[in-house]
């Protein structure tokens, strides 16, 4: 709920499409530094999870996006051999302010076990495991990690994989004690995320939408040498 909030707030400064993007672009930054420290997936899943959480009570204006997304992926794989790292000084303060936003709570538990259990249930692993995988790794653009429960999330993804692969599994959907309905709905986020994508030129388009973006200002009530430093 508060995430929803603070989201009407951003939506003052971007518009839906912009604030898709901006979501898109640093899970992309997160995802593509993880590879070149060659982390392993849901390290880097774990990180981008932190990333949302980070703003999950907060406005965007609120947060230094470009050095959050790194520090992050620092706390997540807890590398300690990266002095040569850009603004290492700067993480390692900001470290303490991501752990503040988050209420010290470094647990995260990702749809990848349910969706392997899904996928052994319908059955053909081989075609559809790989597919749906990826499509909860491309989940991790959005939100819908902070508002729906994982086993949904798992659920939809390997429903949008049967229907790419030409798989008929409506009855094994049909006999699930689920709310479809709620399937249903994070499918039509997950196929908006594909259209928004599609259409999503980083390198022309970024530029302008990261100009949009206040400069950060401390939340309320949040006093600290971290904080200041890192928001500066």
């Amino acid at each position: 709920i508060d995430l929803l909030k603070e989201h009407q707030k951003d939506l003052k400064f971007l518009s839906e499409e912009e604030y898709w993007k901006l979501q898109i672009f640093f899970t992309n930054v997160i995802q593509a530094l993880g590879e070149h420290l060659k982390l392993k997936q849901q390290v880097i899943a774990t990180a981008t999870v932190y990333f949302k959480r980070s703003y999950a009570r907060y406005s965007l204006k609120s947060i230094d996006l470009v050095l959050m997304a790194p520090t992050c992926l620092f706390l997540a794989s807890k590398l300690r051999n990266l002095e040569n790292f850009p603004r290492m000084n700067h993480i390692l303060e900001c470290e303490f302010y991501l752990l503040q936003l988050m209420d010290c709570c470094l647990i995260v538990y990702h749809p990848y076990s349910p969706l392997l259990q899904h996928v052994q249930d319908v059955g053909q692993e081989d075609m559809l495991l790989p597919l749906a995988w990826r499509i909860v790794n491309d989940t991790y653009r959005m939100d819908l990690c902070l508002l729906y429960p994982l086993f949904m999330i798992a659920l939809a993804c390997l429903r949008v994989a049967c229907v790419v692969q030409q798989k008929d599994a409506r009855q094994w959907f049909a006999e699930l004690p689920v709310d479809i309905e709620k399937i249903l709905e994070i499918i039509r986020v997950i196929l908006k995320l594909y259209e928004q994508w599609k259409n999503f030129d980083e390198r022309k388009e970024m530029a302008t939408i990261l100009s949009k973006l206040p400069k950060p200002k401390p939340p309320p009530n949040s006093e600290g040498d971290h904080t200041v430093l890192m928001l500066n």
